[in-house]
Order: structure tokens, then C-alpha cells, then sequence
């Protein structure tokens, strides 16, 4: 019956599901309600996320958030290469050597220019 085939499926969707949503629930249903300013305060941008939209802020944290993304996703070469390392050979480990190098280069200049430095 067609219904053989796809209850493997059927149940590991639901276990899925059910392990992403139980911890939650459990948080929300057996977790302390302490709220104070602190906790209610923003945190993530670092200014008052409802008052005037014309208002100045800070780009120093969104300038760190993209630094953070483009050292993020070079790194996330690394993995890629490393399993196939074998099969690439000494060619395929020196571009990266090559590639890291290039990496580091620029995070040298961005912690000289301050890029970094969250003052």
C-alpha cells in the first residue's frame, strides 16, 4: 500500500516537528515571568526600535553585523574543502592557503582601520 512508503517519512517529520516545538512550549508554559526594564530593553541594534524613523543612529553595529557575515560565509569554504583535501591535492591546498591568506590580509586592515573597535 502506497501508505507503507511514506510513513517512515510521515514520522520523521513529525518527530522533527515535534522536537523543535515541545522545547518551546515547555519554556513558554513552565518558565519564569520576571520581566524587567532590562530585559524588555533593545538590545540587538542598539537604539529605541519605535520612535521617529528620521532619528540618528549608530551604523558602527551594522558595520560589525556585515563584517561578521563576510568572514562568516569565507570561512564556510573551509568546510568544503577540507573533506575533499585528499582528492584536490597539494594544487587545491595551496589556493586556499592562497585564499586564507587573502582572508587574513583583510582582517588585518579592518582591525587597523577600527572597523572592529565597538567604542
Amino acid at each position: 500500500m502506497i501508505l507503507d512508503q511514506y510513513l517512515p517519512v510521515i514520522l520523521f517529520i513529525l518527530v522533527g516537528v515535534a522536537m523543535g516545538v515541545a522545547p518551546q512550549v515547555l519554556g513558554f508554559v513552565l518558565g519564569p515571568r520576571r520581566p524587567d526594564p532590562e530585559k524588555n530593553s533593545p538590545y540587538e541594534c542598539g537604539f529605541e526600535a519605535f520612535e521617529d524613523a528620521r532619528m540618528k543612529f549608530d551604523v558602527r553595529y551594522y558595520l560589525v553585523a556585515i563584517l561578521f557575515i563576510l568572514f562568516d560565509l569565507e570561512i564556510a569554504f573551509l568546510f568544503p574543502w577540507a573533506v575533499a583535501l585528499r582528492e584536490i591535492g597539494p594544487v587545491g591546498f595551496w589556493a586556499m592557503m592562497v585564499f586564507l591568506g587573502i582572508l587574513v590580509v583583510g582582517f588585518i586592515y579592518e582591525w587597523k582601520k577600527g572597523a572592529l573597535d565597538w567604542e
